[in-house]
């Protein structure tokens, strides 16, 4: 009003009510002169800018949330970057028609591309599967049922092989209609690995758990093996005719072993048929080739890629275009290679150390394997000798339980007292006992089942006819835990002994005379003492059997009177070496010459002389070719041991040896060389620090098995 300002403003009023909208308005206030300063007054206007404040209002309000959306964009895509970034699974983002746009770095080091090298590339570049991916990317029904959660066979840049589990989804873009894909992977080769090698190790547990044989057991096990690993070819190369075990090789074989290729499995995936072929033709010794090298480290080897290695020839490369890697390891039983197995893959493949620990623990199974069942086969094989031999022997063999009842009689025990194998087992020992013998022998079935040993044992006994048979033997129990459960009784029948034994007594007079001839002179004065068998245990003697070598030939080229002059001769000459070392001759049979020391008279130095003998009849033979222009040689042959001697028989009697230790003296003789004495592991002992031997090793001798020999060569 007094003009000092001339425009006053009031903007955004706002007027608030409960009853009613909340109004805003502009107030504008400006003076109008009148003609006298009286007269001037105020216009006051009053604008309503309800609508234009809310309109302002709700643009700040959207700009502040545009604002405050975009900074929790940016935030949240930096976030996600970080994770997608620090992820352990590969990621990957590819357009609808399958060209790579993003990756992270787990992705990068998985497949071994930089992100350059793989943006914009078409994502088959590492899935191999391509047909399937295609076919996915083009159908979505398909893609949406078959690769939600799917593994696939994926290639890195070193076109390695890897097993990828991929979870996929489709991310919608509002422009044109398309659609991203996403691809998270995890690579599950490791624990496809594993499975593998869990399979492998189960499928071949169960096949040595199955197999009869060596032979079907390795096939198998190649199989097997390349099945559930995913290889393609197997092979089983050996310096054998097959896998055996150390004790069946000959010397020849450990000490330059040829390796061959004696079994090989493929699969029908690949086409290596002039491979396979030139395997079967090529031999390796130790150290050359790939399983040569394997044979001599005597450890698994690996070979990423065939085609750059030393071990194989050229020819084997030219045929190899579908193998790469390989690798292999020994079956080893106590430090010696028995074989080598070795497998081959398409594929390459990096070193698998925990494969590679697999296979040398399936080698360990397969020497287990191979020992449990050649423990079978010969106990099986030693079963059937034992029980061949208790039903072809002429003693009379018996089995019974605890109450007397029989379990097991021999051939000659029934063809002896008449009864079937059907009526043995209704009867009870105690049945065919003489009553005469019935007491006694019952009282003797309690020591015995109270665990004595009855050694020397006669009765009678019945047979089905009653006839009356007399015997002798052993009987003893076996027990089970201080329990008996069975006896085993062994007898001989006498009977017929008896008779003799009897006829002899009375012409003991008679035959005085020429015991002394034929007998040992204690022989003979025992005999005249007591008439009858004489036989007795001699624990520790020395057996010798001397053999002319070729004497079949040289008989057919002299006539009878010749041929006993030659034979008289040199027999002559040992019979003074048998008296000259107080040594025992036995008998001579043909050529066959048989002396023994420490009996009938016992001497502790009984190998000695029997050895020194040995050497002097080697002696005698060269004199006697000096001296008649001959060219004859003995093999001689000595073991010692348990004998037992004495003499049997009515007409002819001779004095002689029984036992094992005459078995294997003759053994030694009949398995020897020419011009050679061979003796026995125990003769060995007792001469070692006396005399020079050459070891000759193992032999397998009949009955025994293997037995180590010695070879005489002179007195230290």
């Amino acid at each position: 009003l007094q003009g000092k300002q001339e425009l006053f403003e009031l903007e955004s009023i706002g007027r608030f009510y409960e009853d009613q909208s909340d109004i805003y308005i502009n107030i504008y206030i400006f003076s109008e002169a009148g003609e006298n300063e009286s007269d001037n007054r105020l216009v006051i206007l009053l604008e309503d800018v309800t609508e234009r404040m809310f309109f302002q209002q709700n643009i700040k309000q959207t700009f502040n949330e545009s604002n405050l959306l975009l900074h929790t964009l940016v935030t949240y895509k930096n976030y996600m970057d970080q994770v997608i970034t620090s992820m352990a699974d590969a990621f990957l983002v590819t357009t609808h028609s399958g060209k790579i746009k993003k990756l992270n770095r787990a992705a990068q080091e998985l497949f071994g591309f930089s992100e350059q090298e793989l943006i914009n590339q078409p994502i088959s570049l590492i899935m191999e599967d391509n047909f399937l991916l295609q076919r996915a990317i083009k159908q979505h029904s398909f893609h949406h049922k078959y690769f939600q959660n799917i593994e696939l066979v994926c290639r890195t840049k070193k076109r390695e092989k890897l097993l990828i589990a991929f979870s996929c989804s489709f991310i919608k873009k509002k422009i044109d209609g398309l659609e991203d894909i996403v691809y998270i992977g995890r690579d599950i080769t490791a624990r496809e690995r594993r499975q593998q090698r869990h399979a492998v190790q189960y499928a071949i547990t169960r096949i040595l758990s199955e197999s009869q044989s060596i032979k079907q057991t390795i096939s198998k096990i190649l199989q097997a093996s390349c099945e559930n690993l995913g290889w393609d070819l197997g092979q089983l190369w050996t310096a054998n005719e097959y896998l055996t075990t150390p004790e069946s090789r000959e010397n020849k074989d450990k000490i330059n072993p040829i390796l061959r290729c004696v079994e090989m499995w493929s699969s029908r995936t690949i086409s290596v048929r002039e491979f396979k072929a030139i395997a079967w033709q090529t031999t390796y010794t130790v150290g050359v080739g790939f399983p040569g090298r394997i044979w001599a480290k005597r450890s698994p080897l690996w070979t990423r890629d065939i085609m750059h290695s030393s071990d194989f020839s050229q020819t084997q490369k030219a045929t190899a275009t579908a193998l790469h890697t390989a690798f292999g390891f020994p079956i080893v039983d106590d430090s010696e290679v028995l074989g080598v197995m070795v497998f081959f893959s398409r594929e390459v493949q990096p070193k698998d150390v925990d494969l590679l620990q697999l296979m040398a623990s399936i080698s360990s199974q397969i020497v287990h394997f191979m020992k449990h069942k050649q423990a079978s086969e010969l106990l099986l094989e030693s079963e059937e000798r034992y029980r061949d031999l208790f039903e072809n022997a002429n003693d009379l063999i018996q089995s019974a339980n605890a109450y007397g009842r029989f379990e097991y009689v021999n051939r000659a025990w029934r063809e002896t007292f008449g009864y079937s194998e059907a009526e043995v087992t209704q009867m009870n020992v105690f049945d065919i006992i003489h009553p005469d013998f019935r007491s006694s022998c019952r009282q003797m079935f309690y020591r015995v089942l109270s665990g004595e040993k009855i050694e020397q044992f006669q009765a009678a006994f019945m047979t089905k006819y009653g006839q009356k048979i007399f015997v002798e033997g052993n009987i003893n129990c076996k027990l089970v835990r201080g329990k008996p459960v069975a006896t085993r009784g062994i007898f001989r029948n006498i009977t017929q002994r008896l008779e003799v034994e009897e006829a002899l007594h009375h012409q003991q007079k008679q035959t005085e005379g020429l015991l002394l001839n034929i007998l040992p002179e204690a022989i003979a004065n025992r005999l005249k003492q007591q008439p009858g068998t004489i036989a007795e245990d001699f624990t520790n003697v020395t057996v010798l059997f001397a053999d002319i070598v070729g004497f079949t030939e040289i008989a057919s080229s002299l006539t009878a009177i010749q041929l006993v002059k030659l034979l008289n001769q040199i027999f002559s000459d040992f019979d003074r070496l048998s008296e000259q070392y107080n040594l025992e001759k036995i008998k001579t049979i043909g050529d066959a010459y048989m002396v023994v020391g420490g009996l009938p008279k016992r001497r502790p130095d009984h190998a000695q002389a029997i050895a020194q003998m040995a050497l002097h009849m080697q002696s005698a033979i060269a004199q006697f070719n000096a001296e008649n222009q001959q060219n004859l040689s003995i093999r001689i042959g000595i073991h010692s041991g348990s004998v037992v001697a004495g003499v049997i028989g009515i007409k002819k009697l001779t004095y002689d040896l029984w036992g094992d230790t005459v078995n294997i003296a003759s053994r030694m003789e009949s398995q020897g060389f020419s011009n050679k004495i061979q003796v026995s592991e125990t003769t060995y002992q007792h001469l070692r620090d006396e005399f020079l031997f050459e070891k000759r090793g193992e032999i397998e001798v009949k009955g025994k098995g293997k037995m180590t020999t010695y070879l005489l060569i002179g007195r230290k």
